[in-house]
């Protein structure tokens, strides 16, 4: 038999989350899915405690909806959280883009670059869940050559919806290669410390969203409140 895991409550509980976070931002569990603390646990071995803590942390989020009498539920995407979202990633990551330009060194350029290299390889080779994650990376590494990381962990927690729509529209092929050249044109822009460009281009970046909703609404009407 297998042992359950070994982790403080804690961490099992961040495990837990973090878990059931991607696989609703993924799609994995698409909307309205009914999950149970009994069937997680018994899925991820771990004890029904922090998977209960995990569901509340969620439910915060507004990603999981917890109703006493009929259950916990996946929520469906909520365009004025996504809206949101994309407002405050837009205000302070053009923050950050003007603050990158003229103070990156060429380590923190060197691991932009490397991190553009795998999105392309990744869009020629259709490889969604990468392309997903190297987006993140490609903004993690813009905050963490600012020192704003804390930043960008608040920003996370409030744009779960956001990242939901980021999701699907990586995975319906919408706009890949206008997403990537933004990002090499971002990249330029700090390299040759053009602080206004690169401004303008993140803002055109995360604007993107407002073009595909109601592409994405019309392919996943199920998914959307």
């Amino acid at each position: 038999m297998n042992k359950v895991r070994t982790r403080t409550n804690g961490s099992t509980r961040d495990y837990v989350y973090e878990t059931i976070k991607k696989q609703i931002i993924h799609c994995e569990l698409e909307p309205e899915t009914k999950i149970s603390e009994n069937e997680i646990a018994t899925k991820l071995n771990v004890s029904r405690t922090p998977v209960r803590e995990a569901f509340l942390k969620l439910a915060e989020e507004e990603l999981l909806g917890i109703y006493p009498q009929s259950g916990t539920f996946v929520t469906k995407i909520d365009l004025e959280l996504v809206e949101e979202g994309r407002f405050i990633r837009e205000n302070i990551e053009k923050a950050i883009v003007r603050d990158a330009c003229g103070s990156f060194n060429q380590e923190q350029l060197m691991k932009i670059e490397k991190n553009l290299v795998m999105q392309e390889l990744c869009l020629e080779k259709g490889l969604i869940p990468d392309l997903f994650e190297l987006d993140e990376s490609f903004h993690l590494l813009l905050f963490e050559g600012c020192r704003k990381v804390r930043s960008f962990k608040m920003i996370r927690h409030m744009n779960s919806h956001f990242d939901r729509v980021r999701m699907l529209s990586i995975s319906s092929a919408l706009n890949w290669s206008v997403l990537f050249d933004q990002h090499k044109a971002i990249f330029q822009y700090i390299s040759e410390n053009k602080p206004d460009l690169a401004e303008d281009t993140m803002a055109q970046h995360l604007k993107l969203v407002n073009f595909e909703k109601e592409e994405l609404i019309s392919r996943y009407p199920n998914y959307f409140k």
